[in-house]
């Protein structure tokens, strides 16, 4: 190709591309949207220990959380604020179909298993509850302790919640209601679980439903002490509910099936790119985020737990 040709063919792409060819640019800003995942805010304890480890691990950037109820948490995803949530169900299929639509790949990756812990005032006798009986209570069938305890003293049955828009209470919703919504008088909610345990610890006709990862005693390694403030209740599938046959959310009882208000934790994942909130998501798959899970008194997804029986001698 002689001079004079290649400058022609130089002039023609010039013009080419200045004729309103050039590359669009993208309907999201994915550095943005990278900084922050949201997640609701009952995941906040496992979370918090995730991500301290993995900010520490790794260098590609500092990702930073934001904790909100699910479906806020649900909708930044949807409008592309964020790449990465948290949230105790999956994508429907009009959201993954929506995400499809705009070209994106969604991706929902379970990574634990969280039972949903019902508590109760210190000074309440009454420590055991059946699924059936605590389902009447959410459904406003039952208002009074008296319907449930005939011999309890301690009048309406005043329920809390975390959050209106929480995963807790679309949990119950979808797994006890049958997806009917919760509207009895005397069942609300505040804002955070640290409050539930509050409020429970302040009111003795209080019940507060909350996720076990916010129980634990950090001091005890082995997740069999839960905080001394509140009474953590046994739950029962039976139609009585005994010392013998209800169980409360140890990771064990979750992980062979006694315990029976158990929800999955997910990460719902619609990164373009492999960019921190990719790895993020993935790390807490892995050996390290996944025992970094069973020490938070959750039970990992990959479980592999060794379970060895202890007999106890009275001196």
């Amino acid at each position: 190709m002689n001079a004079s040709k290649f400058v022609g063919l130089t002039l023609t792409l010039g013009l080419f591309l200045s004729c309103g060819n050039k590359p669009k640019s993208l309907p999201y800003d994915y550095e943005a949207a990278a900084a922050t995942f949201a997640a609701d805010e009952s995941f906040y304890p496992v979370l918090d220990e995730e991500l301290e480890v993995y900010n520490a691990l790794h260098a590609l950037g500092e990702l930073k959380p934001d904790y909100t109820d699910q479906e806020d948490a649900i909708t930044k995803l949807m409008k592309n604020e964020v790449w990465l949530a948290f949230a105790s169900r999956q994508l429907s299929e009009r959201e993954l179909q929506n995400l499809r639509d705009r070209q994106f790949m969604p991706r929902v990756i379970p990574i634990a298993y969280d039972g949903l812990a019902i508590i109760v005032n210190n000074t309440n006798p009454d420590t055991c509850i059946t699924v059936k009986d605590f389902t009447r209570i959410l459904s406003g069938e039952v208002k009074d302790w008296k319907e449930v305890y005939p011999k309890s003293r301690l009048g309406e049955i005043d329920v809390v919640f975390d959050n209106p828009k929480s995963s807790t209470v679309t949990w119950c919703v979808d797994s006890l209601l049958a997806g009917k919504p919760i509207n009895s008088a005397n069942i609300g909610a505040v804002k955070k679980s640290a409050e539930v345990i509050d409020y429970v610890e302040k009111h003795e006709n209080a019940i507060g439903i909350i996720g076990s990862n916010w129980l634990n005693d950090k001091r005890d390694t082995t997740n069999v002490t839960f905080k001394k403030n509140i009474t953590v209740m046994k739950v029962s599938r039976l139609d009585s509910a005994t010392a013998y046959n209800s169980w409360r959310p140890y990771q064990y009882y979750i992980y062979n099936g006694n315990y029976p208000l158990v929800r999955t934790i997910y990460a719902l994942l619609n990164e373009p790119r492999s960019g921190v909130p990719s790895g993020f998501a993935h790390f807490c798959r892995l050996p390290k985020g996944q025992m970094i899970i069973l020490k938070t008194g959750l039970l990992p997804i990959q479980a592999d737990m060794n379970v060895r029986e202890v007999n106890v001698s009275k001196n």
